[in-house]
């Protein structure tokens, strides 16, 4: 079966599975706006000492509180409230390692220049392959004129989703996706089996607690190196740890942060993680985890299936703090 024949095949196989949720995620080049999914957006607990913005636009709930937002959830659109993710070339030759660049525009028609710094970072650039097997979280250089530049290399042929995330200057967060292509014959993989435990490099680290949707749930990823605790996780990007959640089938996106920071006195340097995170549907989400020890940037990855009612009590009305900073398969560009 040659490329294309095997990509229609694995876009129908996704239309069977997840019904129309697909079609929002594969309409890269429509600008209208694609059906809701369970009528939820999907959202990060905020931390009231940092200003609004965040990665993505959200309204944000209280733990425990259901929302009925209409929002559509963050990646599903390749255009949303005037801005646009243009990319100079969606076809990228697998295993090469290419200068990909690509525009935001905004409601003016022209480049956006401007973008507020959130997480050391003014752009957050997410890669993953369709079949949820490959990740890449990169940090582009804006070279001028709005032009955003990264080398990224898509390690096998197939379909693969890319995000950008960002907050425009005098603007809310916003989360825009774009398919690319690695053209060469290839076979979609299954989504992993759901696993509470991920290891890589040595290290392992476990998930405790369960996604809900539509509601705020506490996950608590703890990691240990050769069966012990780490405690000396540093800082990356102002925090411990990093978590994007991508919804099986579109892909629809939600990039949470750790309850509390390094240096503010009560967050411990590991080995627990704590995060706040609402998926806006039931369904499978592969969850990947940034964390740097030792120099270097590693990726824990999970499968984890969101249900209405939690298998054990998961969320905390009353934490102590609320997330306060901003993916395993792929090497990182950080």
């Amino acid at each position: 079966m040659n490329a294309s024949a095997k990509l229609g095949a694995y876009a129908l196989g996704l239309v069977v599975i997840f019904g129309g949720a697909l079609g929002a995620g594969n309409a890269v080049g429509s600008t209208g706006t694609p059906p809701v999914a369970d009528g939820h957006q999907i959202h990060t607990t905020p931390d009231p000492s940092r200003s609004a913005g965040g990665h993505g636009a959200h309204t944000e709930p209280a733990p425990n509180q259901s929302t009925t937002s209409t929002s559509i959830p963050g990646g599903l659109q390749v255009s949303q409230d005037g801005y646009t993710l243009t990319p100079e070339t969606t076809t990228i030759q697998p295993g090469q390692a290419t200068d990909f660049r690509f525009t935001v525009t905004g409601p003016d028609g022209g480049p956006v220049t401007g973008y507020q710094t959130q997480h050391d970072k003014k752009l957050h650039f997410i890669v993953v392959s369709r079949d949820l097997g490959h990740f890449q979280h990169l940090h582009p250089e804006l070279t001028g004129d709005g032009v955003w530049s990264v080398k990224l290399t898509l390690p096998e042929a197939g379909a693969y989703r890319a995000f950008a995330d960002f907050v425009p200057e005098g603007g809310s967060g916003l989360t825009l996706g774009a398919d690319l292509q690695a053209p060469g014959d290839y076979a979609p993989g299954a989504l992993p089996p759901v696993s509470r435990t991920s290891t890589v490099d040595g290290y392992t680290v476990t998930l405790d607690g369960d996604l809900v949707s539509g509601r705020a749930s506490k996950l608590t990823l703890k990691v240990s190196k050769d069966g012990h605790p780490v405690t000396d996780l540093q800082p990356y990007l102002g925090a411990y740890g990093h978590l994007v959640a991508l919804r099986g089938g579109d892909l629809a996106y939600l990039h949470v942060h750790p309850d509390g920071e390094p240096g503010d006195g009560k967050t411990p340097a590991g080995p627990e993680i704590t995060f706040y995170a609402e998926v806006p549907s039931r369904g499978d989400y592969r969850l990947f985890l940034d964390f740097q020890h030792e120099g270097t940037v590693r990726t824990a990855d999970f499968t984890a299936r969101a249900d209405e009612t939690p298998a054990q009590a998961t969320t905390d009305p009353k934490p102590s703090a609320t997330p306060s900073a901003s993916g395993s398969h792929g090497a990182h560009n950080h």
